[in-house]
């Protein structure tokens, strides 16, 4: 367990959006996309969030960052009250917090030069620095990450997609931050550049020591490059810990089912495993199930888990959200035992 003060923390976080045409907002539904996160990310780590599309990761991404308000819950940021930061205050506190995007030609001014896209938060933050020592940070970053210095004068358009995801990350470490929130960042990305992009991201941690939030829905990326890792469904946290002991001790079932699905290369391997399928599809957001969320596609569901939300179990270095665990079998990260009901 890290017993050092956290970079980022969150309590009880939520994001919730009015959605619908009543006049008044009051009545309008409300998807409920991020409904209580609890988390700490330490300096120097990485957090890996994981679930399937749509159980609120990207959301919850922009929430840490304030690019989108939470409705409940706190944040802290190097033990103060982010979300007391007026607009003047935040802005000055962004170049500590920076975000790489999932998609990289979305995230890029196609009438800007890749180096006067790599320098836009140079002049926002450091409107001192002389044009040359602009010049010179550019080309330093984007040799950094793997662009060539006579590159700087092209468009976005004339690069392929791991370029383009390149030039996002250039920009996004080139004022230095503590914290990187990555948002699927190589989801767009064919599988070989994925592997680059990710040794990439791994090396400049190690040189620049950063801190990371490394949001993805494939579990091969997370394993690869995280220290812990949460799992998210429908807004909420399943299991949190230790890569180790969430991947090689998984006790949710969610969790269980989602790295029974990864892929294996090899083919006779592949067809001995047992694939564990979730039943249904992913409940609407708009009106999630009572109790446990994840109960109406839960092979071990109960009466019990429509009754009460599910309780935390476990230890600090390994939690997982699930009544039906026994806290002494958790504790220890052995196979996954249910109570009998």
């Amino acid at each position: 367990m890290n017993t050092n003060q956290p970079l980022l923390s969150a309590r009880g976080l939520q994001v919730h959006f009015r959605v619908g045409k009543h006049p008044l907002p009051s009545r309008r539904q409300q998807v409920k996309a991020v409904d209580g996160i609890d988390l700490d990310i330490y300096r120097g780590e990485t957090l890996g969030i994981v679930g399937e599309s749509g159980c609120g990761k990207s959301t919850l991404a922009r929430a840490l960052l304030r690019l989108i308000e939470p409705t409940g819950g706190t944040l802290t940021w190097q033990g103060e009250n982010m979300l007391a930061y007026r607009k003047a205050e935040l802005k000055q506190k962004r170049r500590q917090f920076q975000m790489i995007f999932q998609d990289p030609s979305a995230s890029l001014n196609p009438r800007l030069t890749v180096a006067e896209c790599i320098a836009e938060p140079l002049l926002t933050h450091e409107p001192q620095l002389s044009r040359r020592d602009v010049e010179q940070r550019v080309l330093q970053m984007m040799d950094k990450v793997g662009l060539l210095a006579s590159q700087r004068n092209r468009y976005p358009h004339e690069f392929s997609g791991g370029q383009c995801q390149r030039v996002g990350i250039a920009r996004a470490l080139i004022l230095r931050p503590e914290l990187v929130v990555c948002d699927e960042p190589v989801s767009a990305l064919d599988v070989s550049v994925q592997a680059q992009v990710i040794n990439l991201l791994s090396d400049l941690q190690q040189e620049m020591g950063l801190t990371m939030v490394m949001i993805a829905h494939d579990l091969s990326v997370v394993r690869h490059i995280s220290d812990r890792v949460m799992v998210m469904y429908l807004g909420k946290p399943m299991e949190v810990g230790r890569y180790t002991r969430v991947f090689d001790h998984a006790q949710h079932p969610y969790t269980q089912a989602l790295l029974s699905a990864v892929p294996i290369a090899n083919p006779h391997l592949a067809r001995q495993r047992d694939v564990q399928l979730l039943a249904g599809d992913l409940p609407s957001p708009i009106n999630p199930p009572s109790g446990c969320v994840f109960r109406t596609r839960c092979p071990q569901a109960c009466d019990q888990c429509a009754e009460q939300p599910p309780t935390m179990t476990g230890t600090p270095e390994h939690h997982v959200y699930c009544s039906l665990i026994q806290p002494e079998i958790s504790t220890h990260g052995s196979p996954t035992r249910f109570l009998s009901l």
